[in-house]
């Protein structure tokens, strides 16, 4: 049996004070031995929020990091930074970071590398735009995806690997994909895994839904056999998000 991992994604959201109070008013709802519950906060927030998190099992990831150690890469967070710290997640091409800031297949593939190469879990992103749902492709770019970030890894290595999906066009816009066309591409995906590791590692990998999770949908998307658990984005900053870690 997988164990659920739920995953907030507070995006550009929380100055460091705002963090800390949120993680004071979240943190004993949402500690749990039951489901891998993380907080995914902006750079600037790591350390309060690693702070007050101490002593709970509540994890810390990263938003974003770069894939090299070091170097004249003005702006950036390497690996090695986010390891001192105590990070121990970090989300690896999001839709938003493809879209405003130009990652790609490639770029996504570096950076997966180097994080497991610095004992990072990476929460790998995937996910189809309208148009492509529209044109019959999901399931078809989805796969493309899966195989382009994945590229080189090993089957040891890729156990240790999580992946979001994330439909574009449910990110943010309160549209969220039925818990049947969530299943129905986690499933695809399970399956692309397969081919890639084989069976006993694909049925290890945690697939996670994101996209206007909410109380409200969780309970039903949770079910389904191949989603093991959500990467929540707006419902993560408010006190809802307890609830949506109690339905595991």
């Amino acid at each position: 049996m997988r164990k659920k991992i739920i995953a907030g994604n507070w995006k550009m959201n929380k100055t460091p004070n705002e963090a800390l109070a949120l993680c004071q008013s979240l943190k004993e709802q949402v500690n749990s031995q039951e489901v891998d519950v993380v907080f995914c906060v902006p750079f600037v927030d790591l350390y309060p929020v690693l702070e007050a998190v101490k002593g709970s099992s509540i994890a810390v990831g990263a938003q974003n990091m770069f894939y090299e150690d070091s170097g004249a890469f003005t702006g950036e967070i390497s690996p090695a930074m986010l390891t001192e710290m105590g990070v121990k997640y970090v989300i690896i091409g999001h839709s938003e970071r493809r879209q405003y800031f130009a990652e790609t297949d490639e770029t996504v593939n570096k950076k997966l590398k180097k994080a497991l190469e610095h004992g990072l879990i990476p929460i790998m992103c995937c996910g189809e735009t309208l148009e492509q749902r529209e044109q019959g492709i999901t399931i078809e770019f989805v796969r493309m995806q899966i195989k382009a970030g994945l590229q080189g890894i090993s089957k040891e290595k890729a156990e240790g690997i999580i992946i979001a999906y994330e439909p574009i066009w449910a990110i943010g816009t309160g549209k969220t994909a039925t818990a049947q066309q969530a299943q129905e591409v986690c499933q695809a995906i399970r399956q692309v895994l397969e081919e890639l590791f084989g069976a006993d590692t694909a049925q290890k990998m945690r697939i996670q839904y994101g996209g206007s999770v909410n109380e409200k949908n969780a309970a039903e998307l949770f079910a389904m056999p191949d989603i093991d658990g959500g990467l929540v984005g707006g419902a993560s900053l408010k006190p809802e998000f307890a609830q949506i870690v109690q339905y595991k």
